[in-house]
């Protein structure tokens, strides 16, 4: 069965204006309030508009923009259940990961972990961008740690999506540094040994985060 040549420097284009629209978006160059309309991002990228249409597509299956009136898009606002569900899949994936790490309790792993916590924290760019990958480069530090490929996997298949990155933008209205919580605290709860101890310290870490962003969320109104 024959198949038809594929376009790939158009799929190139489009995960151009992708990651265009995506930086945008995390340098608050648009917001929530801001109507993303095809024709003319296509104008400003001076290209057609079937790039910026897969794009902005793509960026709609990922949870990121919701589709307003005809070629309009806007960032899409997370309700309370549906920023409990994402927390509730962190707490799956991380608290386990903590278990696992505790069951282990390697001390060279955990001296490593501290490290890398403390270098990850020490920004030069003490922006919205800097902290949300200094915040997740730790976390992920500690999923990867346990070496389950599939924790990883889901780990990063949530993490990846754009609204991770809306959703954490908003603790903007109440302080960034909180962001970065207690990490070197998760680890020395699992330098204890305690796989139950470990895991209920990265919940419950996991759960102030949850709060922090709901209360910032209302106060900027992105959060409804």
């Amino acid at each position: 069965m024959p198949f038809r040549s594929l376009s790939k420097p158009r799929e190139r284009l489009a995960d151009q204006v992708y990651d265009q629209i995506m930086d945008a978006i995390r340098q608050g160059e648009i917001t929530p309030d801001d109507r993303i309309v095809q024709e003319k991002l296509a104008e400003e990228f001076q290209i057609s508009r079937t790039p910026v249409r897969e794009a902005l597509f793509r960026m709609e299956q990922e949870g990121i923009v919701v589709v307003e009136g005809r070629g309009g898009f806007r960032i899409r606002s997370l309700g309370p259940e549906e920023i409990a569900e994402l927390y509730a899949a962190r707490c799956a994936i991380e608290g386990h990961a903590a278990r696992i790490l505790a069951a282990r309790n390697d001390p060279e792993l955990n001296d490593r972990l501290r490290s890398f916590i403390v270098n990850a924290e020490d920004l030069k760019n003490e922006t919205v961008v800097g902290y949300f990958y200094a915040n997740r480069s730790v976390h992920r530090a500690i999923v990867e740690a346990t070496e389950n490929r599939f924790l990883l996997e889901f780990f990063d298949n949530l993490w990846n999506r754009g609204a991770s990155f809306t959703l954490f933008a908003t603790i903007e209205a109440v302080d960034l540094s909180k962001s970065l919580g207690d990490h070197l605290g998760l680890v020395d709860a699992i330098a204890t040994g305690d796989e139950t101890r470990a895991s209920e310290r990265m919940i419950a870490h996991i759960n102030d985060g949850q709060a922090l962003q709901i209360e910032a969320g209302r106060l900027r109104g992105t959060i409804t």
